[in-house]
């Protein structure tokens, strides 16, 4: 028993230590933050900014320099103005210029119109030769079916059907003459029929071929007539030229002063 009361004591020894130090350092850092606040200085009466006589000689340089600044626009604009022969020499370059880009936009357009009728020249050649081509084979078409149908008009002669169906065994021949007879016409028939074909074929073709031609000769002309005239434009353009060349003054050479 004496042992666990002398425990008890110095359990509450310590315990009463330990809380008096405690006390201790929170009092000391109380102390280090009143001291804190005690030093820092307070702004009690604000500096107010007066300007300097430097600060109020400014307008005037201000209005110097404005004022110079409208003396120097005022030169800018009474500047002299421009030489007039400079500038009529200016808008005849100008014009010459122009002048040229018309006349190359016109031949550009020239050229252009001249490709187009080429092509159209080009089509219609390679269609007046493909309907040539038809028309040589419809024609040969119709000179088969006509040798064929003489061919028929003479077997149909009663003679040659006779001769024809002579060999025949037979109790009626006159049946198998007949027989003959009607076999000749119908393919006579068939044969009429691909001729009269035949030549409504060919006479399309020959009005075709007739506007074909037509239009290949129009085209050959024009491009001719184009060709022509674009040599002469060549031709008129170099004479004005070598004219306008000849026509201005020769300037001759102004001798330099002896020194």
């Amino acid at each position: 028993m004496a042992k666990y009361s002398m425990r008890k004591l110095v359990g509450g020894a310590l315990a009463l230590f330990l809380i008096a130090g405690f006390m201790l350092v929170d009092s000391s850092a109380q102390k280090r933050r009143r001291k804190r606040r005690a030093s820092a200085p307070r702004i009690t009466n604000p500096a107010i900014y007066q300007p300097s006589a430097n600060d109020n000689a400014n307008p005037a340089g201000d209005a110097n320099t404005s004022e110079n600044a409208n003396s120097q626009g005022n030169t800018q604009n009474t500047k002299p103005s421009e030489d007039p022969e400079e500038m009529k020499r200016t808008i005849r370059s100008l014009s010459s210029q122009v002048d040229k880009l018309s006349d190359r936009l016109g031949q550009m357009q020239e050229e252009q119109r001249s490709l187009v009728d080429l092509e159209r020249l080009s089509r219609g050649e390679q269609r007046s030769a493909q309907l040539h081509a038809e028309m040589r084979d419809v024609q040969a078409k119709e000179a088969e079916l006509q040798a064929r149908l003489e061919d028929i008009n003479y077997a149909l002669k009663p003679e040659n059907i006779e001769r024809a169906t002579a060999g025949v065994g037979s109790t009626h021949p006159e049946e198998v003459r007949e027989q003959r007879r009607k076999q000749l016409e119908s393919e006579k028939q068939r044969v009429q029929g691909q001729l009269d074909h035949l030549a409504a074929s060919h006479a399309s073709l020959e009005q075709a071929i007739a506007a074909a031609e037509s239009e290949v000769d129009r085209l050959r002309k024009k491009l001719n007539a184009a060709d022509q005239a674009a040599i002469e434009n060549a031709k008129r353009k170099a004479q004005a030229e070598a004219s306008s060349q000849s026509s201005q003054p020769y300037s001759s050479p102004t001798p330099t002063p002896n020194p």
